[in-house]
């Protein structure tokens, strides 16, 4: 990319992160609840679906890390999936490792490509370690203490 970003090229980054999202969690529209997926040697990934419409999907996807305070998220993003269009856009995104974004409560369109861009990162090293979230994999009830840390 040279130059500014512009809506057109945020479009299509929201639709490149829809495709890692779908490789991810490929029913991810028919999913609920909370999901962990565990490789051998690598960091676990949980997912949690906030929410199902007949054409979004909301969901919360992280990493838990052992900071000195305790269990920590990071990255942890808020991503709203318009199945329809097939784009996925970052709602929020809280990470400490880049100064991506800063609180920002109205983000202007080089913020958004910038997290998205994060996304599409993210998500792309993600789907080539292997991890992947299927609906028969979903913890629910009271069995599902022991995914998320305390």
């Amino acid at each position: 990319m040279s130059g500014k970003p512009t809506v057109g090229w945020l479009m299509d980054l929201c639709e490149e992160n829809y495709i890692y999202l779908t490789r991810l969690a490929p029913e991810v529209r028919h999913m609920q609840g909370h999901y962990l997926s565990h490789l051998e040697g690598a960091t676990d990934l949980y997912l949690e679906v906030l929410e199902q419409t007949p054409y979004t999907s909301l969901l919360h996807l992280t990493y838990y890390f052992t900071h000195e305070s305790g269990q920590a998220p990071d990255p942890d993003a808020t991503i709203r999936v318009y199945h329809d269009s097939r784009q996925a856009e970052v709602l929020n995104l809280q990470q400490h490792i880049l100064p991506l974004n800063q609180g920002v409560t109205r983000p202007t369109l080089e913020q958004k490509w910038r997290i998205s861009l994060f996304l599409s990162k993210w998500l792309a090293y993600s789907v080539r370690q292997g991890h992947c979230f299927l609906p028969e994999q979903a913890v629910t009830g009271p069995g599902r203490k022991h995914l998320l840390p305390v």
